[in-house]
């Protein structure tokens, strides 16, 4: 049986990183990170956004940035022309 990962790649997920910072409770002048991190579809985000929902919802940590970065594992090859050739030995 295939991976998990890998047949959610084929299926058009991607691996994404989400950076959240957030207030600690107690002292909100403090700022906490946590990292997040799946297979999630781009643009859109569902899972990401159903996480954030299930935040605000039941933590006390008050949210304040969240960086997302995205990448495609699984992507078409590049292709580039050589314009020479260098041979060693």
């Amino acid at each position: 049986m295939a991976d998990r990962s890998f047949l959610a790649q084929l299926q058009g997920f991607s691996l994404t990183t989400a950076e959240i910072l957030y207030r600690l409770p107690d002292y909100p002048s403090v700022l906490q990170t946590y990292l997040w991190q799946d297979y999630d579809v781009h643009p859109r985000f569902p899972k990401l956004t159903e996480f954030l929902s299930f935040w605000e919802a039941n933590l006390d940590g008050k949210l304040y940035h969240v960086r997302v970065a995205s990448r495609a594992l699984l992507a078409p090859a590049e292709l580039k022309r050589v314009d020479g050739e260098f041979k060693l030995h």
